[in-house]
C-alpha cells in the first residue's frame, strides 16, 4: 500500500532484522526506487477479476502524476488510504473503475492515524457517489473476504487500469500493520494483494474491514483494521 527514499531504507534495514514484509506504492515510469523488493513488498491484486462497478473506489497520484496507491471514498470530501501512501502535492483520481478515464481531485489536507497504517486524505471539492460503508467489528477469523486494488497484477508486473478484485481468507485480527496498528491478516483464495493495493480495501459483508498495508505478493496480505481505528475516523471525517 511515499516520496522517501530515506524511509524506505530504514524499512529495509527493519525487514532484514525482523523477517516484516513492507509496504510498496506502485512503481510507474522511471521511479524504480519504489519498485517492490525482490523478495519482501507490501499491497496489486494478483489473481481475482476485474470489476465494472465500485463507486467507492479512488486511486492516488503522486505530485509527479505516477500513480501509487488505491483508496476508497467514505464522505463526500474524504478518502481513506494507507499512512505510507501520504505525502504533499498527491491528487485523487474518483469516479471510474478505469483509473485512466476517472476525474481528478486536488487534496487540501491530509491526516495519518496515531495508532497504525491508515490516513484520511481531505478533497478540495466534494464527490457525491456511493461511499464505502465503513464495519465497527472486525471480520470472524475463517471469514471469506474481498480485496480490491489497482496494483501489479502478476510479481513483476504492471499495474492494472481497470480495477480487481479477489478474495482472501482470514488467518488472524491480532497480527499488526506497518506501523504496528492492529490488522487484519489473511491468506489467498483466488486472489492476494501487492505492491499498487496499498491503500485499498478489504471487504466483509459489504463494509470496510480494512485498508492494505503490507503483503507477500504471493499469498498472504496484513490489511490495516477499520475498526480498531473507528473512532479517530468519526473524529476526523465524521462518518
Amino acid at each position: 500500500m511515499t516520496t522517501r527514499r530515506a524511509g524506505i531504507l530504514i524499512g529495509a534495514v527493519l525487514a532484514l532484522l525482523f523477517g516484516m514484509a513492507l509496504p510498496a506504492t506502485a512503481a510507474d515510469g522511471s521511479d524504480s526506487e519504489l519498485r517492490p523488493p525482490a523478495t519482501k513488498a507490501a499491497p496489486p491484486i494478483i489473481g481475482g477479476t476485474t470489476v465494472t462497478d465500485a463507486p467507492w473506489a479512488a486511486s492516488i497520484y503522486r505530485s509527479s502524476g505516477s500513480f501509487t496507491c488505491s483508496g476508497t471514498i467514505i464522505a463526500p470530501t474524504w478518502v481513506l488510504t494507507a499512512r505510507h501512501c501520504v505525502s504533499s502535492g498527491i491528487t485523487v483520481r474518483v469516479g471510474s473503475v478505469y483509473r485512466s478515464q476517472a476525474t481528478t481531485i486536488r487534496v487540501t489536507n491530509y491526516q495519518v492515524s496515531p495508532q497504525g497504517d491508515l490516513a484520511l486524505v481531505r478533497l478540495s471539492s466534494a464527490h457525491n457517489t456511493t461511499y464505502s460503508q465503513l464495519a465497527d467489528a472486525n471480520p470472524p477469523v475463517g471469514s471469506t473476504n474481498q480485496i480490491c486494488g489497482w496494483g501489479r497484477t502478476s510479481y513483476n508486473g504492471p499495474t492494472s487500469n481497470q480495477l480487481k478484485c479477489a478474495d482472501v481468507r482470514v488467518t488472524s485480527t491480532s497480527c499488526r500493520d506497518y506501523y504496528g496498528g492492529q490488522a487484519v491478516c489473511s491468506s489467498r483464495i483466488t486472489g492476494n494483494a501487492w505492491s499498487g493495493d496499498s491503500g485499498g480495501p478489504q471487504r466483509y459483508n459489504g463494509r470496510q474491514v480494512g485498508v492494505a498495508s503490507t503483503a507477500d505478493g504471493r499469498s498472504t496480505q496484513q490489511y490495516g483494521s477499520v475498526p480498531y481505528n473507528r473512532s479517530w475516523i468519526r473524529s476526523v471525517a465524521g462518518v
